[in-house]
């Protein structure tokens, strides 16, 4: 069989798994912004290196994407790809684990000194996170985020470096409670972005409440299409859960990413197809889908409408 064959066959399986259709190519992304998207080289395997997730966002008329990785910075990956590839913003930024030393104000202004300054993103840790070692139930050393109910001491050098050069700061594997008092402290200080990272996936979920707050402290918050992938690459959660939310908290609070880039599941645009078309199945219209895929993430980027 040939490769293409192959892999549409592949990504039809992932797709009915899902219980969703398989995108139909008609689903434009044109504009469309990637929040949320790994790439090799990484220390882990990726389906695609960096270069190909931006060329085939590029390809499909998309208008940014964000490069992740949960132990080494992106920014200078990000400008790197601006130079060579062109005709789409790509940004990046650092996830506070210890491979960045944890709550680390000095990476953060590393950061933001790289050539390019397309390190736009402060996540706050996430495979090393306080809530997100508990939840695996594993026996390893962790980064806190909040202590006592307050949040750590080293945070408060975070957030002016943040508010100053205008960043985001998204709450990586905290838990819903974690990142409320810490997105409520951050607000104080000065940020003006912020971001709940994947608020329906197992460790970080956020109830209806929490999300009711988090909008009321004008967070952003993301759903990511490799939530809704069926185990072992996802978790399974109903698309409907998204729509169950957007309902209640409106759309103008959230916006989609892929959060792909594993072996054995669809590539970057095909995920964001798919998840634009199980929206539209559970009932999400066109202006709310105008909202979360492409407007919601301009302005948090600070782009120009």
């Amino acid at each position: 069989m040939r490769p293409t064959l192959l892999l549409a066959g592949l990504l039809a399986t992932v797709l009915r798994a899902a219980a969703v259709e398989p995108p139909p190519e008609t689903v434009s992304l044109a504009g469309v912004i990637d929040f949320h998207a790994h790439s090799a080289p990484d220390t882990t395997g990726r389906s695609l290196n960096s270069f190909e997730v931006v060329r085939q966002a590029r390809a499909a008329g998309m208008r940014a994407v964000v490069l992740k990785n949960h132990f080494v910075t992106t920014a200078a990956l990000a400008q790197l790809a601006m130079q060579e590839i062109g005709g789409i913003e790509v940004f990046g930024g650092i996830v506070l684990n210890r491979s960045m030393g944890g709550i680390n104000p000095e990476a953060v202004r590393r950061m933001v000194e790289v050539e390019g300054q397309r390190g736009k993103v402060v996540w706050l840790p996430t495979f090393d996170a306080e809530n997100q070692v508990k939840f695996s139930k594993a026996d390893r050393p962790f980064v806190s985020v909040v202590r006592d109910g307050q949040p750590v001491p080293a945070l408060a050098e975070i957030f002016p470096l943040v508010a100053t050069h205008d960043l985001i700061l998204a709450s990586g594997h905290s838990s819903a409670a974690e990142a409320l008092v810490v997105f409520t402290a951050a607000r104080a200080a000065g940020v003006k972005r912020l971001l709940a990272t994947h608020v329906l996936a197992d460790s970080t979920r956020a109830t209806p409440e929490q999300m009711q707050r988090l909008a009321a402290l004008g967070v952003m918050m993301e759903f990511t299409w490799l939530t809704h992938l069926p185990p072992p690459a996802g978790q399974g959660v109903p698309v409907a859960d998204c729509a169950r939310a957007i309902s209640a908290v409106g759309a103008e609070h959230f916006l989609i990413s892929s959060d792909l880039g594993q072996p054995n599941t669809p590539v970057h645009t095909d995920g964001l197809r798919a998840f634009i078309t199980a929206l539209k199945a559970e009932g999400i219209k066109d202006a709310d889908l105008d909202l979360i895929t492409r407007q919601n993430p301009a302005r948090l980027l600070g782009l120009k409408p």
